[in-house]
Parts: structure tokens; C-alpha cells; sequence
């Protein structure tokens, strides 16, 4: 039979269902129940499943034999097959399908969060906000697979462990290097700023380790803030560290020592470029290089952010530093910083976790307990050399001082472990 006469027979039954019993006044017929009388279900479903207070959901069905239906709570009765519903909380929606033998039901949730929650996205910056200390929004650097972002609350312990974190100190706490307001005058913490794909490239002039830095150019905005900077303007040293997020194009770049320059170019002692979107983190760098950081690593993926603090869940590793380290690194760092050979100094690299067996106070605040429990799940690795068990994070306003010395005080040197190093080098 060819192809128009199939066309035009289906459009004639189409016209005889139509014309049926069901089928006065336009109406849409009915799906004649199943053998037992009762309605049937097939789907009921959100889109989308989770908003935010103020934005609206469609629950959608499909169903056969029902002469109605009803969605509770809230809604009632209902036709055709979808309505639009605004939650104000998370509610479970329950979908009565009926007819004169009888009822079937189903459930939907749709999940509703606060106004601002982030949710997570690995690898991808575009859902972050602009400017210095801006939120990523639950974005997070590199896929999720990434060493940064890898799940070690079950790797095994190094075998050296007790000796490693000996060196460190056992009975030292850790010390939050961010903070709120001023420390000798200046911020307390590394800054950063993020930028669009639009920002203007300026040029790099390399002044130390320019054989083992990324060329520009870099897109620095004229006054990009330094770590270090005091707001009174008087001159300042230090790492001079520059960390810039490009949030539309997923590459971040890093200079160490950076100065401004009056053409609007920058000198720095040394620069780094990574893609956040990929595993190969440096494409242009090589083993053995330095960063803007000693161990050849991205800084801005382990400082701790006040807005993941907040939000209670934070899911990467955190950067820190030790006084005495090895000449040797272990991935993912790609530099060793030391001239010691001793097995019992932490190379760069090394990753240690908060033991399972320390118990986080209910008491300590959101952003103490975020932290604590992602040094449980992701743990900190070693990145530069420094004072003791000094956490690195970005300066914020709102970050509370005296809790964050006392609650991450709390978690001293012998409350951790070394995770297992693999693929170790000496140099």
C-alpha cells in the first residue's frame, strides 16, 4: 500500500474515533479503563525537580481510563495532562487518577531551596558572579574526578604517617591564614577576582622564572588586587600573589610577585595558566616546573571560600603550608621546594585528612563545620612552605575571626594522617 493511502486511512479513523461516543463538542476522548475498571498511571513527574522560593514547577502526567484527577496538596482538580505549581518549601505532590470504579494514585517531590543556595557544577565557572571575592556560585574548579575534588576518607595511610606529621606538629592546631578586616595592615588571606571572556589581555614580563612560566597574555584588570595590598597604599612585599578566574573560557591565571606596571602591563617572578574544565589541569607546563605556588600547583582551587563555608557543604581540598619540606613531590604537585632529602619532611604534594575518629561539635558554626568535615572527605595538601598547618583561603568580610581560630584550633597535628603517597619523585 503506498505511503498516501496509509496517510489517508489513519486520518479517516482519526475522524471516526473522533466522531465516537466520547467524542462530542471537541472534548478530548477518554482511554477506555483497563479489564478491571480501575484508572492507571504511567508517569507523573516535575520539571524541574529542584528551584528556588519564587520560581514555579510543571507537574506533568500520563494516565488512561480516568474520568478526573486531582493533584494535592494545594491544587485539586485538574484537566488536561500538566499545571503549573510555586511551592514555598519542598512538597511531596500526589496525583488522584479516578473514575466510577475506583481511584489510583502517585507521587512527585520538588525540592525547593533557599533564595542563593549554589548547586554544584565541577568544571565549569560560567555560573560564577564577577568581581573580587565574587561567588562561584557552586561552581567548582576541574570535573569532578579531579585530584582536587577526589573523594580520600577510605585511602589508605602512608606507612610513614606517624613520622611525617611529627615533623609538622603533633600538638600544634591548625591556623586559618583568611580572615575579615586587616592583619598588619592588609587583608588577611589570598584574593581573587573573577573576570569575563571579555576582559583585555595585558602583557607579562617574567623577571625570575619566566622558562618555566606560561606566556601571556594574561587578562589582569588594572587594579586587580594583590595579596598583601594594604588599602592605604603604602608599599607592601611579600608573595604578591595574583589569582584572575576567567569564568566564560574556564582558565585561570596565577602570578607570584606580580607588580603593576605604568603601561598596563605586569611584572611578575613567575606565571601559570590551568583550564578548569579539564583534567590536563597546565597544559603548557611540564613536570618539574614551579607555579605561582612551590609546588607547581593552582592556588585558587584549594583556598577556602567563604560562600562554600556558608552554604555548609564544601567538596575540594584545601592548600596548606609547612615550615620544612623535601626535595621531592608527589602528584599532583610537579615541583619540589627544599634541598633536604630527610623521608620524614612532607614533599610537596602530600595530602593529609582529619581522622574519622574526630568528632565535630553540633556547637561550632556552619562555616567551622564545612570546613572540618571537607579536611575529613578531601583533606589538604601540602603546596608551599610556610608556617605549621597554616590553611590557605581567600579574604571576606563576613568570615568570623575568633571562631574560625578557635574551632579550627581545635583539630591539632596528631588528629591527622598522611594519605598514602603514589608516583612520589625526587628530583
Amino acid at each position: 500500500m503506498s505511503v498516501l493511502r496509509l496517510t489517508l486511512l489513519a486520518a479517516l479513523l482519526g475522524t471516526l474515533a473522533a466522531c465516537g461516543d466520547g467524542g462530542g463538542g471537541g472534548s478530548t476522548p477518554t482511554t477506555p479503563p483497563p479489564a478491571n475498571g480501575a484508572p492507571q498511571i504511567q508517569s507523573f513527574s516535575a520539571s524541574p525537580a529542584t528551584l528556588q522560593v519564587g520560581q514555579s514547577a510543571i507537574l506533568s502526567w500520563q494516565a488512561s481510563g480516568a474520568s478526573s484527577y486531582s493533584i494535592a496538596p494545594g491544587v485539586g482538580a485538574v484537566s488536561g495532562n500538566s499545571v503549573a505549581v510555586a511551592p514555598v518549601a519542598t512538597t511531596t505532590y500526589t496525583l488522584t487518577a479516578s473514575n466510577g470504579s475506583g481511584s489510583v494514585t502517585a507521587t512527585t517531590i520538588v525540592t525547593v531551596t533557599p533564595v542563593g543556595t549554589p548547586t554544584t557544577q565541577y568544571g565549569s565557572m560560567n555560573v560564577a558572579s564577577l568581581g573580587t571575592g565574587a561567588s562561584l556560585n557552586g561552581a567548582i574548579p576541574f570535573p569532578a574526578d579531579n585530584a582536587w575534588n577526589r573523594d580520600v576518607s577510605a585511602a589508605p595511610v602512608d606507612p610513614n604517617s606517624a613520622n611525617l606529621i611529627a615533623t609538622i606538629g603533633v600538638s600544634r592546631g591548625l591556623h586559618p591564614d583568611f580572615g575579615a578586616g586587616l592583619y598588619d595592615g592588609a587583608p588577611i588571606g589570598i584574593p581573587y577576582q573573577v573576570v569575563s571572556g571579555s576582559q583585555g589581555k595585558v602583557r607579562i614580563n617574567f623577571t625570575a622564572y619566566g622558562d618555566e612560566s606560561d606566556p601571556g597574555p594574561y587578562p589582569v584588570p588594572a587594579g586587580a588586587p594583590i595579596e598583601g595590598q594594604r588599602p592605604d597604599g603604602a608599599t607592601f612585599d611579600g608573595d604578591r600573589h595574583v589569582l584572575i578566574v576567567d569564568k566564560d573560557n574556564n582558565r585561570l591565571y596565577e602570578l607570584y610577585r606580580a607588580f603593576p606596571q605604568a603601561d598596563g602591563s605586569w611584572n611578575a617572578d613567575s606565571g601559570a595558566v590551568f583550564s578548569l574544565d579539564s583534567n590536563t589541569v597546565r597544559p603548557g607546563g611540564k613536570p618539574g616546573w614551579t607555579s605561582a605556588d612551590a609546588a607547581g600547583l593552582p592556588i585558587f582551587p584549594g583556598l577556602v571560600r567563604y560562600d562554600e563555608a556558608a552554604s555548609g557543604t564544601i567538596r575540594h581540598a584545601f592548600r596548606f603550608t609547612v615550615s620544612q619540606s623535601r626535595k621531592a613531590y608527589v602528584p599532583p604537585a610537579t615541583h619540589a621546594a627544599a634541598s633536604s632529602t630527610d623521608p620524614n619532611r612532607p614533599p610537596m604534594g602530600m595530602r593529609v585528612r582529619l581522622k574519622a575518629s574526630f568528632v565535630i561539635p553540633a556547637s561550632f558554626s556552619t562555616e567551622g563545620r564545612a570546613i572540618l568535615q571537607a579536611m575529613k572527605t578531601y583533606g589538604m595538601i601540602v603546596a608551599d612552605n610556610g608556617s605549621n598547618w597554616y590553611v590557605s583561603g581567600a579574604p571576606d568580610p563576613r568570615w568570623n575571626n575568633d571562631k574560625l581560630l578557635s574551632e579550627l584550633g581545635s583539630a591539632k597535628g596528631s588528629d591527622f594522617e598522611v594519605i598514602r603517597m603514589d608516583g612520589l619523585v625526587t628530583p
